[in-house]
Order: C-alpha cells, then structure tokens, then sequence
C-alpha cells in the first residue's frame, strides 16, 4: 500500500513539476503554446537521446511519460532501438514504438467530436 502511495507521489510531483514549468513559460513569457508544446517535446527527445530521461521515467513512471515530453522520449527510444536494424529502422522506430499513443488520440479525438459539438471561444 506504501509503495503504491509513494508511486503516485513520485508521479504526482514529476508531472506537476513538468506542468509548472510550462505554465510559468505561459505566464511570464510571449511564447505561445503550441510553441512551449514543441519546445517540451524536443526536451524530451534531446534528454532521451543523451541517456537522461530514461532515469526520470523509472523514478517518476507516468509522471514522465503522460506529458508531451515523455512523446519525445517514446520517439527517441523508438528511433534508437531501430537505428539497431538499421537506418530505415531509425527513421520507422519512433513511429512504430508512438503507434498506440497516437492511433488512441485520433481515435478518442473523434469520438469526442462526434459526442460534442464544437464552439468557438469567444473573447
């Protein structure tokens, strides 16, 4: 039961942890959003590919893996594992090793907008 507990602890403060950061970069910065959110993921891709993330991710489990950083890390370790095979490999891994991931957003991205009708924000 303590190791459980400690499990979501350990999740709860690496993912907040990761969130801040970002909410802080949209408080006090000009940068938009859909730039924080490719600048997180290339974090996560540059620190899986120098060995770091790997060490966040069994500390932290799903702490480090939900948010869009941990994308960039699946695509990395994707792209590692089949640099192995080869050079096409390289190129296939990351998609092959992100294919659940992404095949469930589209999936629960279309149910939703078929359940929900969609507005625009108004200002």
């Amino acid at each position: 039961m303590i190791d459980v507990l400690l499990m979501f602890l350990k999740a709860f403060v690496v993912g907040g942890a990761i969130c801040t950061i970002a909410q802080l970069l949209i408080n006090y910065t000009k940068i938009t959003s859909g730039k924080i959110l490719v600048y997180f993921l290339l974090a996560g891709l540059f620190l899986q590919a120098i060995g770091v993330y790997k060490y966040i991710v069994e500390f932290a489990g799903a702490g480090a893996t939900v948010p869009i950083c941990g994308f960039g890390y699946l695509l990395a370790e994707g792209a590692i594992k089949g640099a192995k095979a080869g050079l096409f490999g390289a190129f296939t891994g990351g998609l092959a090793s992100a294919s659940a991931g992404v095949t469930a957003a589209i999936v629960f991205g279309y149910l939703n907008a078929l359940i929900f009708k969609a507005k625009s924000k108004k200002n």
